[in-house]
């Protein structure tokens, strides 16, 4: 079932994306969410919280976030910047994202590049700026933006020695018929150079989530509010699986509560194996699951009718 972004009895997700509760989806998530704070944390309180974080994982630091087909909106060669959003409106996000070695005890992978794409404020990827995202919305370059029609919403971090990335994004908007969601993919061994990430391989490709309740308050808002139609629910995603923090799902801090217009900061660990390989590449369970990928959409921009879009949307 999808639901409209002005209604507002779209049930919770067990509340797993706006708290520490992120633990119940594995020990990875505990630690993801206090290395992401670690910054923010200061005294006896922050070392014991430290502590009990690192317990906590245990054994389940071997568990690996899901991985899934990259889709079909992928493009290579995104540049390594912290602020990707190019001018393009929408509600603040920072990413902070923490890079571990899940197969030997969840230790830092520093050096490790954390490459994220999204779609903008009315559901369009750089580089497919004419697929219709479904629904209602106006054309892409109408925005009034500035920015790069092949470059916007990518880019790639490099770990630190802590293994953590931080991104200046926008949150994402949505497009038939996939809930809002951030693609991630992990590359290790290569290296910078011209500006983008070469060489190296591909060992995590992922997707972010986005809580229901959270996603529903800020597609009110301009200038998401513009594109109107039904979104799909995590419930009724093609991609999420339900497991919370481990298949995606991240820790969302409002920057004020109360006020969604301020923006969210989202936090996540991914849990790699550096020694494996996964492009996500190709379609279907092949890709680590999800039931997407294929051919990218193409289309004229939407118009005031609603429009469908196949299911083999990224």
């Amino acid at each position: 079932m999808t639901g409209h972004h002005a209604n507002t009895s779209i049930t919770r997700r067990r509340a797993l994306a706006v708290t520490g509760a992120t633990v119940a989806a594995g020990g990875l998530a505990v630690a993801g969410y206090q290395s992401a704070f670690a910054d923010e944390t200061t005294g006896a309180a922050g070392t014991a919280a430290t502590a009990s974080a690192t317990s906590a994982s245990g054994s389940t630091c071997m568990t690996l976030m899901t991985s899934v087909t990259e889709g079909p909106y992928y493009l290579d060669g995104a540049l390594v910047r912290k602020d990707i959003t190019e001018g393009k409106s929408g509600v603040p996000l920072t990413l902070r994202l923490t890079v571990v070695d899940a197969t030997d005890g969840c230790t830092p992978v520093p050096g490790a590049a954390v490459e994220i794409w999204h779609c903008d404020a009315w559901g369009y990827y750089s580089g497919y700026t004419t697929a219709n995202p479904g629904g209602s919305a106006p054309a892409e370059s109408e925005d009034g933006s500035t920015a790069d029609d092949a470059t916007y919403l990518r880019g790639y971090q490099i770990a630190n020695a802590n293994g953590v990335v931080k991104f200046e994004t926008i949150f994402p908007g949505w497009y038939t018929p996939r809930t809002c969601h951030i693609h991630v993919k992990v590359h290790t061994g290569g290296e910078k150079e011209d500006g983008t990430y070469e060489g190296g391989k591909v060992n995590y490709t992922g997707q972010f989530f986005f809580d229901d309740e959270i996603a529903q308050e800020v597609f009110a808002l301009e200038p998401y509010s513009r594109h109107t139609g039904s979104y799909t629910t995590l419930d009724d995603d093609m991609v999420y699986d339900g497991g919370g923090a481990a298949s995606g799902l991240l820790t969302l801090k409002a920057v004020k509560k109360g006020n969604p217009a301020r923006g969210y900061k989202g936090f996540l660990t991914l849990g790699i194996d550096p020694d494996a390989e996964n492009t996500g590449a190709g379609s279907g369970n092949g890709g680590g699951g999800g039931g997407e990928g294929g051919t990218p959409p193409s289309g004229e921009p939407p118009t005031d009718s609603p429009s469908d879009v196949s299911a083999s949307g990224s």
